[in-house]
């Protein structure tokens, strides 16, 4: 510990991302990643790019982007906030919308940035306890707090509230902001972007990493109330007027316009996902009911972390969480079928 550090770098207990090793090739179905790759229109726009632009500073504003993504999700521009990714928009609404003396709430098993947020904006929260089966239990949101933060499909079990359940909560929590994260939405749950003209609490937030097959550019975006947006465009411009480059912009703008290619990509990934439970059921898999780009697995007999490590020496990556509850899951990325039948076969050999 470096004596130079702030006391709050030295309290901090950072988010943990699924591991790149290099040492071999691997089937990598550990970070969630699309097997797909970005849309057609995406290669095109790349190769006519003008690299003389570089050397002008990107749209501060993001305009075009914003006026396709709310084309798209048929809202107004100024119902549309994007960043570097929707981990940075997590971070801008965490501090647009979350105080210090009072305490928010997020479920238990979620993703592992909430707490990591709260903490470095000295945020008080409260982890809700999902129930036996891992769903969330809705009614323990209804109580006084500060804000929610749910994601819809939760990672990383993969199970999706109804719409009806998120009214629940956004009705329950009128005076306090309700994020609905949705990076995994477009695998099977439904959105809940038709809630926004009805609830001004209501904040999705959204990201062209997995269903657009874009996690090498971090394109994210928010889509709200516009109050609610112009409070994350206040933070944003008082740490970065430029969060996204010219580069990103572009190739964003061209793959969310391209809704054909996209549902394509959707709809194998889901039929894929549909076969390797179907299969990993018959050889005595507990998998959760997944609405997301992965499934989470426990075998009956054989610990889950003994299938991580053969699994990794065998050549397929998968996520392994050492935590209280899940410590005997894993978590799977569906990738193409290819690497699906490998991994699969490689279980096979393991149990």
């Amino acid at each position: 510990m470096s004596k130079y550090w702030s006391e709050l770098t030295k309290k901090l207990d950072p988010y943990v991302p699924g591991e790149q090793p290099k040492d071999k090739k691997y089937v990598k179905l550990n970070t969630n990643e699309n097997p797909y790759p970005p849309s057609p229109n995406v290669e095109n726009i790349l190769k006519g790019f003008q690299v003389d632009s570089l050397k002008l500073y990107p749209d501060p504003n993001a305009d075009l982007l914003k006026d396709t993504l709310a084309k798209n999700y048929g809202v107004e521009k100024d119902n549309v906030f994007v960043g570097n990714g929707s981990d940075e928009v997590l971070a801008f609404a965490f501090m647009a919308f979350f105080n210090k003396n009072s305490r928010i709430l997020f479920p238990d098993i979620s993703y592992s940035f909430y707490p990591v947020y709260a903490n470095i904006f000295d945020i008080p929260y409260e982890t809700v306890k999902l129930k036996e089966d891992f769903t969330i239990p809705v009614k323990e949101f209804l109580k006084n707090n500060g804000g929610i933060v749910i994601p819809n499909p939760n990672a990383p079990t993969g199970i999706a509230l109804t719409i009806e359940e998120i009214e629940e909560i956004l009705k329950k929590n009128i005076n306090t902001v309700v994020i609905i994260d949705e990076a995994y939405v477009d695998f099977g749950a439904e959105s809940a972007v038709k809630l926004i003209s009805k609830y001004e609490n209501l904040l999705i937030i959204q990201t062209l990493s997995k269903s657009r097959s874009l996690a090498g550019i971090r394109v994210g975006y928010a889509l709200g109330n516009k109050d609610l947006i112009e409070g994350l465009e206040r933070v944003k411009n008082s740490i970065n007027s430029y969060t996204i480059d010219r580069v990103s912009l572009m190739v964003a703008i061209e793959s969310v316009k391209d809704n054909d290619y996209f549902e394509e990509n959707c709809k194998k990934i889901i039929d894929t996902r549909t076969k390797v439970v179907s299969q990993l059921r018959k050889m005595e898999f507990e998998v959760c009911e997944s609405s997301a780009n992965f499934i989470f697995i426990s075998h009956k007999t054989i610990k889950a972390e003994l299938i991580f490590s053969r699994l990794k020496e065998e050549g397929v990556l998968v996520r392994f969480f050492n935590k209280e509850r899940i410590d005997n899951f894993l978590r799977v990325t569906i990738g193409s079928p290819e690497e699906m039948e490998i991994f699969i076969e490689k279980i096979k050999t393991i149990i």
